[in-house]
């Protein structure tokens, strides 16, 4: 027992969890973005819904989609709805170009833009600070002598 409390008490567990989470709110939130703002953009454009579309194979086919799944069956026959994948094709492409514009591209340059920040406010060590003086020491003919003999006047 004592072995498995340790196990769930491990940081890594908790925090994979939690991102989990994270990423299922998350991808509620560009599913809705993608399917209230972007798709009734994009009919506007196109206005086809391939939903229904497919071809019957063999026996009588009668087309039918449910309302809660959106599953497409073809009842007694055989049918191949392509027409659903490919709606679920344009969906997919839509939501990964929506991630990257809006979700990718402004991170990246909010990053480079913090690194930046970073980059410029890091001042010099106390150690890098000695090693200029003593190199600008040497340069200007100083002694090259160390620690106690320093002391000591030449």
């Amino acid at each position: 027992m004592k072995g498995f409390v340790d196990f769930i008490r491990k940081g890594n567990l908790i925090q994979l969890a939690v991102a989990f989470i994270m990423g299922v709110a998350f991808a509620a939130v560009i599913n809705s973005f993608v399917t209230n703002m972007v798709s009734p953009l994009l009919g506007l454009i196109g206005g086809v819904d391939f939903t229904k579309e497919g071809t019957c194979i063999s026996g009588t086919c009668t087309v039918t989609v449910d309302s809660t799944t959106g599953a497409v069956s073809g009842g007694d026959g055989v049918f191949l709805a392509w027409g659903a994948f490919l709606t679920a094709l344009i969906t997919f492409v839509t939501i990964a170009l929506v991630i990257y514009f809006v979700v990718l591209k402004p991170y990246e340059k909010l990053e480079a833009r913090l690194a930046k920040d970073k980059d410029a406010d890091v001042s010099p060590t106390e150690i890098e600070l000695l090693t200029q003086i003593r190199d600008s020491l040497q340069n200007q003919g100083g002694t090259s002598k160390t620690g106690a003999d320093l002391s000591r006047p030449s």
